[in-house]
């Protein structure tokens, strides 16, 4: 029996990135972006995405 499921990557207003699965819809607030696949590739490009985990609000407020 398969146990992998397929994920979507999303994203919110803050940059913040996760992983959803792909037969549901995100939370208000979080859009897909990228390509469905497994949770381990989804993992992967956030990975490689994702360099400053802090919020972006604070990253705005550190520039000022």
């Amino acid at each position: 029996m398969n146990t992998e499921f397929t994920y979507n990557v999303v994203i919110n207003d803050e940059e913040q990135y996760s992983i959803w699965p792909a037969h549901k819809i995100p939370p208000v607030g979080w859009k897909i972006v990228g390509k469905a696949g497994s949770k381990s590739e989804c993992l992967n490009l956030i990975n490689k995405k994702w360099k400053d985990l802090r919020p972006l609000s604070l990253r705005k407020k550190l520039l000022e």
